[in-house]
């Protein structure tokens, strides 16, 4: 198989994905792209699907069969779980810190190029 036949199949899976969601009222997602867009991991998500948490799919992939689940459900499912809960407070409670850090610096940066203006027009 060239690259170019590969290439195609790979953009003819993803077109059929994208059908299948249209289709559906909520989108269809690999369980890669569900972990990469709601922070939940591979093995909470098989986990879910598995003991009928959420349903999921296979559907034939570029690679052979491949999981879909329904993102909705999974986003759903998530709010439900008090680990996602507290993992994701505390990655905010780090995205805030580094926002605080970050303007301290940028004042910090003001100061000493107002000091080393000010010592250099004395000079």
């Amino acid at each position: 198989m060239t690259t170019s036949d590969w290439d195609d199949r790979v953009a003819r899976w993803q077109d059929e994905l994208e059908l299948f969601a249209q289709l559906a009222d909520t989108p269809w997602v690999t369980l890669a792209r569900a972990e990469q867009e709601t922070g939940v991991s591979r093995s909470a998500l098989r986990s879910w699907y598995r003991t009928g948490e959420i349903r999921s799919r296979l559907v034939d992939g570029p690679n052979g069969p491949q999981r879909l689940v329904p993102l909705d459900a999974v986003v759903e499912r998530a709010a439900r779980s008090p680990r996602i809960q507290r993992r994701a407070e505390r990655e905010l409670g780090l995205e805030a810190q580094v926002t605080l850090l970050r303007s301290r610096v940028d004042q910090l940066e003001l100061r000493l190029a107002a000091l080393e203006n000010g010592s250099g027009a004395q000079a």
